[in-house]
């Protein structure tokens, strides 16, 4: 059983799209939209995991507030992927539980 996307962008004349990857995947998107409105375009709908339990979790509110959209943008976890605008060449990777503190301190870099 397959089904559609239950969310689209309207293309638009003229509108610039720009080049973003998800997990291996590559898309073009138009610019100025969220990595959460990209993806979930594109059918993409888990972004994370929960830490608890290792459960999917998508996108809820949209707005910043309930972080279910985090991700892993350019090497550097838990952004936002709903107040985060997409640009081009930009890598996007699921947000895997939570982020260890050291890697947040060092801005995401693996440091061994």
């Amino acid at each position: 059983m397959t089904t559609e996307t239950l969310f689209s962008i309207p293309a638009s004349a003229g509108q610039k799209m720009v080049r973003i990857e998800f997990e291996g995947e590559t898309f073009q998107v138009p610019e100025g939209i969220s990595v959460a409105a990209a993806l979930l375009s594109n059918g993409r709908g888990a972004f994370r995991t929960s830490i608890v339990g290792g459960a999917p979790r998508a996108p809820y509110c949209m707005m910043g507030i309930c972080f279910e959209c985090l991700v892993e943008i350019d090497g550097i976890p838990a952004r936002q992927g709903c107040m985060t605008p997409v640009r081009n060449g930009m890598i996007i990777r699921r947000q895997p539980g939570a982020p260890s503190l050291k890697a947040l301190a060092s801005g995401g870099r693996n440091e061994h």
